[in-house]
């Protein structure tokens, strides 16, 4: 004889309903809140299992070489030769000696090569981390050294990135230790000048540093897959980090003037004791050194072997910036035109309007895209349904778009 359904009673824990909490009847059987977010959890944890061993076996990875992997970034980033050279030398010998490890128990422990990028923004520094780790398909994600603070403070701990990276590889855990982690500003949380000092705590400065070190390192973090703050009765997923090559940045302002003043030289004059130093690109003799001046701690500067710089671009990269990568972003709106039927052109005016008035802002390669968006707003609107075929973007109405929207933000 079949059993009775009892109504208001989960048939799982026999609790009784109650106003406060959920309660889920069905046909047959009723389910109360706690029981649901158990059975929530038991499945979360299964497929990530599930996916930990369908993981990225390292046989299966491409390796890129050096030379290959720097012509491949040209495809996508225009200049910054210097810093692309250093990049692939250090990509590859980090994933050369996770082979290595993989393969046989080397007696040389080779240490990891995390990278720290400076450089003026639009540079290109957030654009050649990503294409590199596109390159190699690898999960890949970005975080802003802005929003870590200390543990216990308002803010995210250092930790919360594992998260991102973790959701990056589709929670498979195998595949997100081989991962690349792009930390942005890590300018911002340099400690705070001692000529300075300030009476609060710097929960966001230092203390985000020291942090950063054990991370960086490569240490056995347990992870909350859905992101937030840690607590006693959160799930986790261990992470570990020895293998996660990370890649940092940040403006660095006035980091010319400190490199200057090690090498007793003036960034606008001449050198006082050598004729070799290049005044006009000094920013090329960066150094571990000039980092720990600034304000980031040298145990931080120690895990972060490799440092190189991007230049400001010039008129001629920008330009090049616009019509030349792949992805170009001249060649990103004649695609969207051409999906409705229609030839768009632009003159060589227009582009070097362009150009001129994202120099004029300083806003470096991020600034075309908003410039271009205020030029073809009103012809992506209009476009699709004008019966229009061929379409050329000229100096005048570039400059026409472009003042107009100005104007209506100012008023």
């Amino acid at each position: 004889m079949a059993k009775e359904k009892r109504k208001g009673i989960c048939n799982f824990c026999g609790e009784f309903s109650s106003l406060d909490k959920l309660f889920f009847e069905g046909i047959d059987a009723a389910i109360c809140e706690n029981c649901v977010t158990h059975a929530h959890e038991i499945i979360t944890e299964f497929n990530q299992q599930k996916a930990a061993e369908s993981s990225l076996d390292f046989q299966d990875f491409v390796l890129i070489k050096p030379q290959e992997l720097k012509e491949k970034l040209d495809e996508y980033v225009i200049g910054q030769d210097e810093a692309k050279k250093v990049i692939a030398v250090a990509v590859y010998n980090h994933y050369k000696r996770i082979s290595s490890k993989k393969k046989a128990k080397d007696e040389v422990d080779i240490e990891k090569s995390n990278i720290i990028l400076v450089g003026e923004t639009g540079t290109g520094k957030t654009l050649i981390a990503q294409t590199i780790a596109k390159l190699l398909d690898l999960p890949f994600c970005i975080a802003d050294a802005t929003v870590f603070t200390e543990a216990g403070y308002v803010g995210e701990d250092v930790e919360s990135i594992l998260t991102r990276l973790l959701q990056a590889a589709d929670y498979n855990v195998k595949k997100a230790e081989m991962g690349i982690v792009f930390i942005d500003e890590i300018d911002k949380i340099a400690r705070k000048s001692m000529a300075n000092p300030s009476i609060t705590r710097d929960v966001s400065g230092e203390g985000v540093q020291q942090s950063l070190l054990k991370l960086l390192e490569g240490t056995v973090v347990n992870v909350p897959p859905q992101g937030g703050r840690k607590h006693p009765e959160q799930k986790f997923v261990t992470v570990d980090t020895k293998n996660i090559l990370f890649i940092a940045s940040g403006a660095f302002n006035d980091m010319d003037k400190i490199i200057a003043e090690r090498m007793n030289t003036n960034v606008i004059g001449y050198n006082t004791k050598r004729n070799v130093i290049d005044n006009k690109n000094i920013m090329q003799y960066i150094s571990a050194q000039d980092l720990k001046t600034f304000g980031l701690i040298p145990e931080l500067c120690g895990r972060f072997p490799v440092v190189t710089y991007l230049n400001a671009l010039d008129r001629d990269a920008l330009k090049r910036i616009l019509v030349e990568p792949k992805n170009a972003l001249i060649k990103q709106y004649i695609h969207l035109l051409h999906l409705d039927g229609i030839a768009l052109t632009f003159s060589n005016d227009a582009l070097d309007y362009i150009v001129d008035k994202a120099i004029e802002l300083k806003l470096g390669a991020r600034g075309l895209r908003s410039i271009i968006e205020k030029i073809m707003t009103d012809l992506m609107y209009e476009a699709p349904t004008s019966g229009k075929k061929k379409i050329n973007i000229s100096k005048k109405y570039a400059q026409e778009k472009f003042e107009s929207s100005i104007f209506e933000f100012l008023k």
